[in-house]
């Protein structure tokens, strides 16, 4: 062997011992293993580089943590330009859609997800009005256009009486003449499921139940007056009456749609007016009524009722008369109601100012007519009495000493002049006595005569004259809690504080005492008006409208309630026509029950006290 090859074999040597001294074990055991053919590699020694045959140098643990850190940190880096790519991209498409508008509306249809018409709501949530499903009944002659012949298999009058079978109310002429003109079109625009499959059962092709989405009043008749109705022309829906026909655009609006619109109305006390003003009124025999409940502080209509009334999701034209909202578009000469206001206004004015003081209460000759009591209590009357028993002769001086001009400027204040501001079409324009007030004219209005008012007027000016003197227009959208309209004062505060013990006074020892006694514990205060119609410019002995007006509780006035009946009869059940014997019972059994749900609880001992006007009341009877 050459001294060449003994020096390399030697460096070799040297190389393999060192290597489970660089690697360990693992050294160790490659060492052992047999190995490819060596590559030949260079080394650095400093001097230059030298090839070395047969085996690769390893790495250092050094040099291996390092390589892998690099390889580590370049995939952190890549995966962070990748996510901030992603980014950027997202970024342009949000910007990009914002200056296209509604884009995503445009072109995933998001616009289509929203109803076609608000939905309406109670002040609680519960819902009013809405879009549901519905199934129809069409007839559809061209679904057997390819046999030629006739579009049914049965003939137009069997088939007529066949549908007649599943549904009573219908026409079977008018349906047998429309299925005999082979004239597609609507049998029906609402039927039940049941009777969907009824007609299925038939097997006529022609015959034809699309589901469809169509506006329903899942309450029913319940506040129909207040909510009203759309027509039914086509998909566009647009209201008829009612506060889908006001608030029209706001139910209609893409923007707004999907929020429900939420009306002051409270179903639960909603369905206790209805009860109790339908039960009076077939007590009573009458041939209609009106009822109010009013937040006497937010001027919001808690319920409202007209009766006789509709279904909204079937309006048959023998019902289209009784859409007319009698609470605020009938007008009536309202009566002895307008006493309490009448005496707020001489309080206010410093015309009344002594309540121990006696007025004369012997009848009243004017214009040729004699105007005395109903049931005379004597030569006078205090100012309490007057009220508890209901005096038109005391108002009517109270009136005289008053004044046309005071007296007429209240009720200006009060505005019984113009139509009630209302979210609702069809309001009644008040019958109002033009130029300037006689003598007469201003003792007659005292007491609720010469001018025509809607029950809604009554409500708003008690609602003024018991909540400290302001009045403000009602409404039937929901106000947000704590918020009111500034109003205008009326009264001042001190006559409201009396105003509310005299009407305490009347509910408690005078003509509002069947609705203290049907509403024990709720402190009600409140007057009675049976007051004659005009019929054939006269005014009618048994024709009355009968009305009841209250507030509760008396001790912290919130709601104001106006009941009034039209026509009532003498009955079993009411032994007379005036607001005694009907009127006030319902507002007394109302507030009996709609109390609690307003969270007014009925209490022994908290009331309003009148003891300071007790001892002038004498027994009259």
């Amino acid at each position: 062997m050459t001294p060449g090859a003994r020096a390399l074999g030697s460096r070799q040597g040297n190389l393999f011992d060192a290597v489970p001294e660089l690697l360990g074990e693992a050294g160790r055991s490659r060492a052992s293993e047999p190995t490819a053919p060596a590559v030949p590699t260079r080394e650095q020694d400093g001097q230059g580089d030298r090839e070395v045959r047969g085996f690769t140098t390893p790495e250092s643990p050094q040099s291996v943590r390092a390589r892998l850190l690099n390889n580590a940190r370049q995939r952190v880096l890549l995966l962070a330009l990748a996510f901030i790519a992603l980014a950027l991209v997202a970024l342009v498409q949000i910007v990009w859609l914002g200056l296209d508008g509604a884009g995503p509306s445009k072109r995933l249809g998001a616009g289509s997800l929203k109803p076609a018409r608000a939905q309406i709501t109670d002040r609680n949530g519960a819902p009013l009005a809405g879009a549901f499903p519905t199934y129809s009944l069409y007839f559809y002659p061209e679904a057997m256009s390819e046999s030629g012949g006739s579009p049914l298999v049965r003939s137009p009058a069997d088939l007529a009486r066949e549908l007649k079978s599943i549904f009573p109310d219908m026409d079977e002429a008018t349906v047998e003449a429309q299925l005999a003109s082979g004239k597609g079109g609507h049998l029906r625009e609402r039927i039940l499921p049941e009777e969907a499959n009824a007609v299925f059962a038939l097997g006529e092709v022609a015959l034809q139940s699309p589901v469809r989405l169509v506006r329903h009043y899942p309450q029913g008749r319940l506040g129909a007056h207040v909510i009203g109705r759309v027509s039914d022309d086509g998909d566009t829906q647009y209201g008829q009456f009612g506060i889908e026909a006001t608030q029209n655009e706001r139910l209609s609006d893409p923007d707004l749609r999907a929020e429900p619109l939420e009306l002051s109305i409270d179903v639960r006390v909603q369905g206790a007016l209805e009860d109790e003003m339908g039960r009076g009124m077939r007590l009573a025999n009458a041939d209609g009524a009106a009822g109010v409940v009013l937040d006497v502080d937010t001027g919001e209509v808690i319920a409202m009722a007209s009766f006789p009334d509709f279904n909204p999701n079937r309006l048959d034209q023998q019902d289209v008369p009784n859409t007319r909202n009698r609470v605020t578009f009938a007008t009536y000469e309202l009566g002895s109601v307008f006493k309490p206001l009448t005496v707020a206004a001489a309080i206010d004015a410093g015309v009344v100012r002594d309540l121990t003081r006696s007025w004369d209460a012997s009848p009243i000759k004017a214009g040729g007519r004699t105007f005395k009591d109903y049931e005379e209590k004597g030569k006078s009357l205090t100012i309490p009495e007057a009220l508890a028993y209901s005096s038109n002769t005391v108002t009517m001086r109270v009136a005289e000493k008053l004044g046309p001009e005071r007296l007429r400027g209240v009720w200006l204040d009060l505005g019984m002049n113009r139509p009630v501001d209302i979210e609702l079409v069809n309001v009644g324009k008040p019958i109002w006595p033009k130029g300037k007030w006689s003598a007469l004219k201003t003792k007659v209005a005292a007491y609720g005569h010469g001018f025509n008012v809607t029950p809604l007027h009554l409500a708003n000016a008690y609602a003024a004259m018991v909540n400290g003197g302001i009045f403000r227009p009602a409404t039937l959208l929901k106000a947000e809690p704590g918020v009111s309209e500034k109003g205008t004062r009326v009264f001042k505060a001190s006559t409201s504080q009396k105003m509310r013990q005299l009407l305490r006074l009347i509910a408690k020892h005078g003509t509002g005492r069947n609705a203290n006694a049907a509403a024990t514990g709720f402190r009600v205060g409140g007057k009675t008006g049976s007051a004659e119609k005009l019929v054939d410019g006269r005014y009618s002995k048994t024709r009355i409208v009968s009305t009841f007006a209250a507030a509760f509780p008396m001790d912290r006035p919130r709601y104001v309630v106006v009941v009034a009946l039209d026509e009532p009869k003498i009955t079993y059940a009411t032994p007379a026509r005036t607001a005694y014997w009907n009127a006030a019972p319902i507002v007394g059994n109302l507030i009996r029950r709609a109390g609690p749900m307003l969270d007014v609880r009925p209490h022994n001992t908290r009331d309003v006290d009148v003891s300071d006007l007790e001892h002038l009341l004498k027994d009259r009877s």
